[in-house]
């Protein structure tokens, strides 16, 4: 089951008094495909939206309207709900609808319905991503006259909503995850918000374990590359001079470093027969660097 599908799941389960119908269904009628007073046409491909719509519409008009379903050549489903003649002039009196125009009359919603409403709105046309994947939550309007409602809806309640045409269709769009969550939380999908949050704090885990992962692995490149080197140096003065001409503690980092190609500066300053710091280790190593690049000169490879 989607993540939509779940909102719109949780929002059908919000839905269960008169004024709630009565909202619910305003939204859903006033965003269908098509709206006269003599065709409505409500479409979905989810049967969710379309059976709420046929409950309501029983409980607010008391006529049940059929649903049709047909597959697509792309193998999803439409489910289609449509009304006409006396059955549509009867919803165009019950919430006074413009007969030439698609107007949210916020005067027939009661302002503890408006949420109601827009999860209507959201039943009609509204979509919104996996979480997992990415944060995006959208309206398809039929008319761009009602986008611009919408969005200017949404604002009010302190939702970041954007407008766009694709396709030939007027979207109202939104992006960030917080404004997501107030959204799914006004249109009555609260554990939907919680679930999207959820997911916002793993995804954030996740991303910082990366981020340590791959600093990790390249702290380890760094010092397998300086590792390298330091092999490299010791080889050449090995064979120019040989390591047991080189002092007792030169020697033993040398050898250390020859049997131990992994093992940190501080490890092998605890290995050494007298142990030192890191930056002693270090210091010991930057002086058969010096050596060995006094060889590749020609120069004196003696220490100094």
């Amino acid at each position: 089951m989607s993540f939509s599908n779940d909102v719109r799941s949780e929002i059908c389960s919000s839905v269960n008094d008169k004024d709630k119908r009565f909202a619910c269904l305003y939204g859903m009628i006033l965003f269908s495909r098509t709206l006269s007073a003599e065709h409505i046409c409500f479409q979905s491909e989810s049967s969710i939206s379309a059976e709420l719509f046929r409950s309501l519409f029983r409980a607010v008009i008391k006529v049940e309207p059929s649903i049709e379903q047909h597959t697509r050549k792309n193998g999803t489903s439409l489910h289609t709900c449509e009304v006409r003649g006396s059955t549509a002039e009867a919803v165009y009196q019950k919430y006074r609808l413009a007969e030439n125009k698609r107007v949210i009359n916020s005067e027939i919603i009661a302002t503890n319905s408006l949420g109601v409403f827009t999860a209507g709105v959201f039943l009609a046309c509204g979509s919104v991503n996996d979480p997992s994947k990415e944060y995006h939550l959208e309206f398809a309007c039929p008319e761009e006259g009602l986008a611009q409602q919408l969005e200017t809806l949404l604002h009010d309640i302190g939702v970041t909503a954007r407008t766009m045409v694709r396709r030939g269709q007027n979207i109202v769009y939104i992006k960030g995850s917080e404004s997501i969550e107030d959204t799914l939380t006004f249109i009555g999908a609260p554990q939907c918000t919680l679930e999207l949050m959820n997911m916002k704090i793993y995804k954030d885990i996740r991303n910082k374990a990366n981020r340590i992962a791959n600093c990790d692995a390249a702290n380890i490149d760094k010092v397998v590359k300086a590792a390298m080197k330091q092999i490299e140096d010791i080889k050449l003065i090995d064979r120019a001079v040989g390591l047991d001409n080189l002092s007792d503690e030169l020697r033993e980092v040398a050898q250390l470093r020859l049997d131990n190609i992994d093992m940190s500066l501080q490890e092998i300053g605890e290995t050494l027969s007298e142990p030192i710091s890191r930056s002693g280790v270090n210091h010991r190593f930057k002086k058969l660097a010096k050596m060995a690049e006094e060889l590749r000169m020609g120069g004196d490879p003696h220490e100094k």
